[in-house]
């Protein structure tokens, strides 16, 4: 297995650590090559194994010298359980990291849940960026996240744990169909990597080259604090992938409704977190704010033009008007 960790041979790490084949397999992958890193579980008391999950999680840390942090929530397996479980564990991540000054967070995603992603996103209509969403390194506003596995598929890395008997656990809920991404995985993305691995890999490489070559920009003509400013590129799929971008950066995964809602309405609040307004030169993205503005203050938005639903996030952080004269 030939994997590069020396872009985090120096930063501070946090693994995204569940006791499973994927970041118990990266648990000892990274020990291999003298990564240092910490540990970061949730137990979401969900099944019965859940507490020895958390017990081998800290025996690990124990063992090898790790930091370990961990979450005990009561978590109701319901049909939204997989998007409310992640915005859990990220929010716990995130946490984390800030407190104690994380560069990186390391996650166990490897080929199959990418592919996973990819036909999701296929059956859902999507785009060049939207379909190949997973990469190595992505940044996010307070640290960057790093997937070291994704050119690795599922059998390799149990095929590692056996060969060099290391304990694992299956999470049975894994086989459960109601989850939408078990459903793809046992349907078609793992049939379909078994016999087309090599391919598969290939294929994602050449896409990858594909939007590099396009040249996708996502870097906001002006930022401060969470307010970030495009350049309107006066092209609707072209504007909607900056947003996307914007949006993914602040943990926020829109539906393709809300894709066609952004372009039709021009001026938005997504999922009431954040507020989008497309206008002829520039696209304003920032956190929505229920700030008291006064008359004066408003008149002198518009009479500089800035948008409706921005200015209460403006008038929060105190952001000099005079510096958003474009």
């Amino acid at each position: 297995m030939n994997l590069n960790f020396s872009a985090i041979k120096e930063s501070k790490n946090l693994l995204a650590f569940s006791a499973g084949i994927d970041s118990t397999a990266l648990f000892f992958l990274l020990l291999k090559e003298n990564i240092d890193f910490d540990i970061a579980i949730v137990n979401y008391n969900v099944r019965k194994e859940s507490k020895d999950e958390l017990q081998y999680a800290k025996d690990l840390a124990l063992k090898y010298n790790k930091r370990i942090f961990y979450k005990e929530v009561h978590l109701e397996s319901k049909s939204n359980f997989e998007k409310t479980a992640r915005d859990i564990r990220y929010s716990f991540f995130k946490e984390i990291i800030k407190k104690y000054s994380y560069d990186t967070l390391i996650t166990g995603h490897q080929l199959n849940d990418k592919l996973e992603w990819f036909l999701m996103q296929l059956s859902k209509g999507a785009g060049l960026v939207e379909l190949i969403a997973f990469k190595e390194f992505e940044k996010n506003e307070l640290y960057i996240t790093f997937k070291p596995l994704l050119d690795i598929s599922k059998d390799e890395l149990e095929s590692f744990l056996k060969e060099n008997n290391i304990k694992y656990f299956i999470d049975k809920s894994n086989y459960d169909e109601k989850y939408k991404r078990n459903y793809f995985r046992h349907n078609f993305s793992d049939k379909f990597l078994y016999e087309y691995k090599e391919g598969i890999k290939n294929s994602f490489k050449y896409l990858e080259k594909d939007i590099t070559s396009l040249n996708i920009s996502n870097k906001a003509s002006y930022k401060i604090f969470q307010l970030e400013i495009y350049k309107n590129m006066h092209d609707e799929n072209l504007n909607i992938r900056l947003i996307d971008l914007s949006l993914k950066k602040r943990g926020l995964l829109i539906s393709l409704a809300q894709r066609n809602e952004i372009i039709r309405q021009k001026e938005i609040t997504i999922s009431d977190k954040v507020c989008i307004s497309i206008k002829e030169d520039f696209i304003w993205i920032c956190p929505k704010s229920n700030e008291i503005m006064d008359k004066k203050f408003k008149e002198k938005c518009r009479v500089q033009r800035i948008p409706k639903n921005i200015r209460a996030y403006i008038k929060e952080k105190e952001i000099k008007l005079e510096n958003l004269m474009f």
